[in-house]
């Protein structure tokens, strides 16, 4: 039996009237079109995702003093990225199913409070193992907040905006990877190595602000809200295994493992190649990745516009191959050519952050409200865990190939995000309720 709210219980036409399409063509329409309440929704969003990055790139950053520190290899550097992601799928899947059950916001203010605790437990850790069961607790938050945040813009935005609309809220992991980098930089420069890893967890507790704030002042879209508690099956993760719906959870979880494989390899280890096999100091890194940080901000905001004019999947496609070129020629340049290394970070970063501006619209798109959390949730988080392979295997293949070859592992996983999509729809322009 069907538990969709009769037609009347909708509003009746949400298309704009030609003067006010007018007004959301401009550079914000889609911001003007999400109306008070979707503003403050991306709001909440856009600050929890880009706290979510600041507090994921505390490691890779300090990884360097902290491998000093504890007198680590490679390969167990590479384990924190492994299992931070791994635990991430288990945190993303809850995350999923909560959204579903409790709300989304509810969900989001959950995810932000873990991530914040166990990044600050991080800075206390006395040794190799206990830094590693934070990281992995980390993980559980880490690995929720970008689904739960992107369904609850989703459900505000319109079909017409959705693209950009997620793109702007996916782009603000750059603003919070350029937060990290800055203060990288400058805790580095001041406090000594032993110390200075440890206070750029410390800074993790940063998210507590945002979450008073969001607790006050975000809601639920109304519209889907009412479809998801009509129905009885909300948050269940075997609708999401059932025929109608199987070939999508196993696609879409491939397109995530592909995507994120390839891009978390970079995330992951290019501070480590920058200063050990390019010899940049702190700053001279922190200037690096500024370039790097700057083409991702960019290909986020671009990728979100392409993907609402070419569709989710040619997005996709597009972009999964301009990154692993991208990724070849980087990890490839000649040893004193820093500058040509300065260069190319910017399409580097440009191509490898476009790719993900459509994954917010088009993994809402691919299900129903009632499991939306739960199928997002899954398929995003199972690709960050089994994606969470790539980089692991860099750390192994670093001490024998050097850290700029095994980069290269990474094109393979952009090589599988583009083969999942011959198994999947296009959806744009697809109504969310």
């Amino acid at each position: 039996m069907s538990t969709t709210p009769p037609p009347q219980a909708l509003p009746t036409d949400t298309r704009p009237a030609p003067g006010e399409r007018a007004a959301d063509d401009g550079a914000f329409g889609w911001l003007r079109a999400l109306g008070p309440r979707g503003r403050r929704a991306f709001a909440g969003a856009f600050g929890g995702y880009a706290l979510d990055s600041y507090d994921y790139f505390t490691l890779p950053l300090s990884m360097v003093a902290l491998s000093a520190s504890f007198g680590l290899d490679s390969g167990q550097t590479g384990l924190f990225t492994t299992v931070t992601l791994v635990v991430s799928a288990v945190g993303g899947a809850l995350a999923g199913v909560l959204a579903d059950r409790v709300g989304r916001v509810r969900a989001l203010l959950i995810t932000v409070i873990t991530y914040a605790v166990f990044t600050v437990a991080c800075g206390f850790a006395p040794n190799y193992e206990t830094l590693l069961v934070f990281r992995a607790l980390q993980g559980l938050g880490f690995g929720g907040e970008w689904a739960v945040g992107a369904i609850l813009v989703a459900e505000y935005a319109s079909a017409r905006h959705r693209g950009r609309t997620l793109g702007a809220v996916q782009s603000s992991w750059a603003v919070g990877w350029a937060l990290a980098a800055i203060v990288y930089t400058l805790v580095f420069s001041f406090v000594g190595d032993d110390l200075a890893w440890r206070v750029m967890f410390w800074t993790g507790a940063l998210p507590a602000l945002l979450v008073v704030w969001v607790r006050r002042s975000v809601r639920d879209a109304p519209e889907a809200a009412a479809v998801r508690e009509q129905s009885a099956v909300k948050g269940s993760f075997t609708a999401i295994f059932k025929p109608g719906l199987l070939r999508t959870t196993v696609f879409a979880g491939l397109l995530s493992t592909g995507v994120q494989g390839g891009y978390y390899t970079l995330a992951t280890w290019v501070p480590t190649y920058l200063k050990s096999e390019r010899g940049l100091s702190v700053v001279g890194t922190g200037g690096y990745l500024g370039f790097l940080i700057s083409g991702a901000f960019l290909g986020y905001l671009t990728g979100g516009h392409l993907t609402d004019r070419l569709g989710r999947r040619r997005n996709i496609w597009l972009f999964a191959l301009l990154s692993a070129i991208c990724i070849a020629v980087y990890a490839n340049i000649p040893s004193g050519a820093n500058t040509l290394v300065l260069v190319l970070g910017f399409p580097l970063g440009f191509c490898m952050s476009a790719i993900f501006s459509g994954f917010g619209s088009y993994l809402s798109e691919l299900y129903p409200t009632a499991v939306r959390g739960t199928g997002q949730g899954f398929t995003y988080n199972t690709g960050r865990a089994v994606g969470a392979v790539f980089p692991t295997t860099v750390g192994f293949l670093a001490d024998s190939w050097g850290v700029g070859g095994a980069l290269v592992f990474g094109a393979i996983g952009y090589g599988v995000a583009a083969l999942a999509l011959l198994g999947l729809p296009e959806t744009r322009g697809k109504e969310l309720v």
